[in-house]
């Protein structure tokens, strides 16, 4: 039984109606919303929001580079590159098309690319369209990114390398050593990209995410995001700190040519998402973020369960067997606690896992209810046993 099988309403809140038993909607508790700062039911977006259509109307309708850049966009831009610390940004109609822009743009065909063993789709989707000389490192391991910087050096002294990596891996909970990262790369003339899509905003100081916690603002090579998690629209970016960098994906990035441009309203809800997550409501949004995910961690471990990684907006719960996710997971369901379970190609095979998105709205007496209901739906479906490590085994994120 697939959880995606069981009908849900999404409310504008922490909570969704599902369809149970017999066809009666139940409401509880959502686990599956990354909006994890709430930004989508905020009324400032809302007013944002209903501002651009009266102004720009719901459409854009053209490309950027051709037609040229709306204020509004270019406010964005700056906006984005102010929070990451790099001054060059474009944005793109979505996070895919950034990163596969901004890498397929980069990186030539003699060209060499170092990525993490478990970096996200869109990621080794960009690699493979630019570059057939394309190593995979074992999972946040960086002697191991060293070892095949100075074996690639070893043979070819001429042609570029870009290191891939995210800010966080969302199924993982977990984050790498940037600062090292990057040390590797000018140590081996590489270039480092950053895909920031799942902590921007919803961690670090000033909503600055991994690149603050690890005082890498404005340090990094290039750095790629999504508007779809934290700032509650569709869209995505990339950001240089080299203007040299900025202009070669300007002149060679297909994906934004020939895509339109992000319309108003989209513009509109990511900019006041964005200004809302940098300022002290943002730090104190944040702050009950942590609080949610510390509790229910902490709930979840109570109960036996074993929680991946440390304390990020997705909390990873271990269940092994990919049959036992989806039955834990449609059974939550059915008691009205929708959670996503996680399997392969998603992660690799017989790591299943159920992953809860948390929000900054969710309330601690749901959250503590859900741990039992998640230790009591693993239970019944047989889940459990200790985490494995699975080096570079090769799957979709």
């Amino acid at each position: 039984m697939h959880n995606e099988s069981i009908p849900f309403s999404p409310a504008l809140d922490a909570v969704a109606a599902v369809a149970g038993h017999g066809g009666q909607e139940a409401y509880g508790i959502d686990f599956t919303s990354p909006d994890y700062l709430a930004l989508a039911t905020h009324p400032g977006v809302h007013e944002a929001v209903r501002r651009a259509r009266c102004k720009a109307g719901p459409h854009g309708a053209r490309s950027i580079v051709p037609a040229g850049h709306a204020r509004s966009a270019q406010a964005l831009e700056e906006a984005l590159g102010a929070l990451v610390g790099l001054e060059h940004v474009a944005l793109f109609p979505t996070s895919w098309t950034a990163t596969l822009a901004a890498i397929t743009a980069l990186v030539r065909e003699a060209d060499h690319i170092v990525i993490d063993a478990q970096a996200h789709d869109w990621l080794r989707h960009g690699a493979a369209g630019a570059t057939r000389r394309v190593l995979l490192h074992r999972h946040l391991d960086c002697d191991h990114v060293r070892e095949l910087l100075d074996r690639i050096r070893a043979v070819d002294a001429v042609n570029g390398i870009l290191v891939v990596t995210e800010g966080l891996f969302a199924m993982e909970a977990r984050s790498p050593d940037l600062p090292l990262l990057q040390h590797l790369c000018r140590e081996y003339n590489a270039s480092l990209l950053v895909d920031v899509t799942h902590d921007l905003g919803a961690l670090g100081a000033g909503g600055g995410g991994v690149l603050a916690s690890q005082r890498m603002t404005g340090q990094i090579d290039i750095v790629t995001g999504g508007l779809s998690v934290t700032f509650a629209t569709e869209g995505g970016f990339v950001a240089c700190a080299d203007r040299s960098t900025w202009d070669r994906m300007q002149r060679l990035a297909g994906q934004r040519m020939r895509f339109d441009a992000l319309s108003p309203l989209q513009v509109a809800v990511a900019t006041a998402s964005l200004e809302i997550a940098v300022s002290a409501e943002g730090e104190a949004l944040r702050a009950d973020l942590l609080r949610n995910v510390i509790g229910l961690r902490a709930a979840l471990q109570s109960t036996g369960q074993h929680c991946l990684g440390a304390p990020a907006p997705i909390v990873p719960v271990w269940t092994g067997s990919e049959a036992a996710a989806r039955v834990a997971a449609a059974w939550l369901a059915h008691e009205a606690v929708l959670v996503q379970p996680v399997e392969f190609p998603g992660v690799p095979a017989g790591a299943a896992r159920l992953c809860l998105h948390v929000m900054a709205r969710h309330a601690p007496a749901p959250l503590q209810r859900a741990a039992h209901l998640v230790a009591s739906a693993c239970a019944r479906a047989g889940a459990g046993g200790a985490p494995r490590a699975f080096g570079q085994q090769r799957y979709r994120g």
